[in-house]
């Protein structure tokens, strides 16, 4: 049995009710799955998967927090993940995924949600990670600080006199 094969859903075997699942996605599991977004948190997910003729519909309702570093002090930080999202599959001869819908081979039956799942979750969250004001570790933000005022504790190095000629040049604006 493969780490994964909790999350494989059986398209060929739904039958006209819906069937719904419900996961709890941890630390293990995002260990297992060797994503590079983040790799700890405890998501739930809800599940539910129907057959509409001949196309499944598969919808997610996950909610729960991701640990992820912090942007600026590289501490980490608690995400908090509310997300719905939705999925179209169909059976078809070959895998493929479009965008819009995924075609799961026909022989097979059955879809593997857990890379899903990841993929939702990362979604989700924001481009900027960082610590709400004054949470941040205090050394790494006085490091920072100082990097960018150029307050260095060792000697810089003395400027190239060609850039020094540059500071003389003033640009005329057009009136």
């Amino acid at each position: 049995m493969g780490r994964f094969d909790k999350y494989n859903i059986d398209l060929k075997g739904l039958k006209a009710e819906p069937l719904n699942l419900e996961f709890i996605l941890d630390d293990a599991f995002f260990g297992d799955i060797e994503g590079e977004e983040f790799r700890r948190g405890k998501v739930k997910a809800v599940v539910t998967a129907k057959k509409n003729r001949d196309v499944f519909d598969i919808a997610f309702s996950l909610s729960g927090i991701v640990i992820v570093p912090c942007n600026r002090c590289l501490d980490d930080l608690e995400l908090e993940i509310e997300t719905t999202n939705s999925l179209r599959v169909r059976l078809g001869d070959d895998f493929a995924d479009d965008g819009d819908i995924v075609v799961v081979p026909e022989h097979d039956g059955d879809i593997n949600i857990a890379w899903y799942l990841y993929e939702f979750i990362a979604l989700a969250m924001p481009m900027r990670r960082v610590h709400a004001p004054g949470k941040c570790n205090k050394a790494m933000t006085g490091k920072l600080r100082k990097h960018l005022l150029g307050e260095y504790d060792d000697e810089q190095p003395e400027m190239d006199p060609r850039w020094e000629v540059l500071k003389n040049i003033q640009i005329e604006e057009d009136n």
